[in-house]
């Protein structure tokens, strides 16, 4: 069983989980090349900002944690495995009772359309997961999330593994060693996600 404690500890030096849903393992990942949404240069696509213009969301901040986690834990329709364990949600969720996990929700007429979560240390947001029901529900989260962080002066926003969509988002690939100096740096500060 995973304890919050080793969730901390592999963050801090750079691992997060993955399990394998058909072996019922865990693995520690630490990839050569780290995904990062660079807080200071991020700009929502125009795409992205008609539908925040739009004003169809309403976001909140952790009113249904376990919800978006059980969400992202499903897995997509082009996939047949997901990468949460029980395992890893239920330590998430402990995380979340600590305040240290936090989500971000898009709600559209009192039902949640989608969202994100995350581990907040330091200067750093770990991004975990991200869901949806309802078109650009999880993107205008992710936006309102960017947008966030940087006004709390956060310097890191952890995208972990790249793909498409979170490219499509604004991320970008840098080295190990860049990011690990870039980690160290943001957990050095003290600031409250909330």
């Amino acid at each position: 069983m995973i304890k919050v404690e080793d969730i901390l500890r592999a963050y801090r030096h750079g691992f997060f989980p993955m399990a394998d849903s058909r072996e019922g393992t865990v693995s520690w990942c630490q990839p050569y090349q780290r995904a990062v949404v660079p807080l200071d240069l991020f700009r929502p696509s125009r795409s992205l900002r008609h539908a925040i213009g739009e004003e169809r969301f309403t976001i909140k901040i952790d009113s249904a944690f376990e919800r978006v986690i059980r969400s992202c834990s499903l897995p997509r329709a082009t996939e047949q495995e997901t990468w949460l364990s029980e395992e890893i949600i239920e330590v998430f969720l402990k995380l979340y009772r600590l305040g240290l996990a936090h989500s971000v929700e898009s709600w559209e007429n009192g039902k949640l359309a989608g969202g994100l979560y995350g581990i907040a240390m330091g200067g750093a947001f770990f991004g975990e997961s991200m869901f949806f029901v309802r078109p650009n529900a999880s993107k205008v989260a992710f936006a309102w999330l960017a947008a966030h962080l940087r006004r709390k002066g956060y310097l890191l926003l952890d995208a972990q593994i790249m793909n498409p969509h979170l490219e499509r988002l604004g991320a970008i690939e840098i080295p190990h060693d860049d990011y690990m100096a870039r980690l160290e740096l943001a957990l050095g500060k003290k600031i409250s996600f909330l």
